[in-house]
């Protein structure tokens, strides 16, 4: 097997005059996360929510400056954050569906739910809207199996999905309803 290389040392960041890690997200770490944690080290992860809460993503420019804030090398923040599946390195839709895949899931339908979403948003598991509105992923274990199947929307679980509910649900958040099921 051939190992895939990235350019990663020839990589160019798309730079904003404004930063991402912003001085009030500064703070908040200062005051609330610091004093929690025995290195700066370990608020790497709070930080990486605070970013992601408010861009929907963690930006190349944003690891950076977490890095710099927490006295880390650019290279530990990435580790971190490319090491869990609940951080987005890349852009994502301003919306988010988790379709649980997990083998409770796999037995009561998830396949059907992620079709009925591909369907009704015309993207593939992994894809945004040309909106930037939904990204549609399959995730592991939500655990709730005895309610499967189930997914996310945004921090939402949904239960005992049918293809025809996941819609509802799609057509209800686009409508700005509560989207609760």
């Amino acid at each position: 097997m051939a190992w895939i290389t990235k350019p990663s040392g020839t990589m160019r960041i798309e730079r904003r005059s404004e930063p991402y890690l912003t001085q009030a997200m500064r703070d908040e770490l200062s005051r609330t996360h610091l004093p929690r944690y025995e290195t700066r080290m370990s608020a790497t992860m709070p930080a990486l929510h605070m970013v992601q809460q408010a861009y929907h993503w963690i930006p190349p420019q944003a690891l950076e400056e977490i890095a710099a804030f927490l006295g880390l090398a650019p290279a530990e923040v990435l580790d971190c954050a490319s090491f869990y599946e609940e951080y987005w390195l890349k852009r994502r839709g301003r919306r988010l569906i988790g379709v649980c895949r997990s083998i409770a899931c796999e037995v009561c339908g998830h396949a059907e739910i992620t079709k009925a979403c591909t369907r009704r948003l015309g993207v593939e598991p992994g894809e945004t809207t040309d909106d930037e509105g939904w990204t549609l992923v399959e995730l592991e274990c939500l655990g709730s199996c005895g309610t499967a199947p189930v997914a996310l929307i945004d921090h939402d679980l949904h239960e005992n999905l049918t293809p025809e509910s996941i819609v509802r649900l799609i057509d209800e958040a686009e409508r700005g309803g509560g989207a609760r099921h």
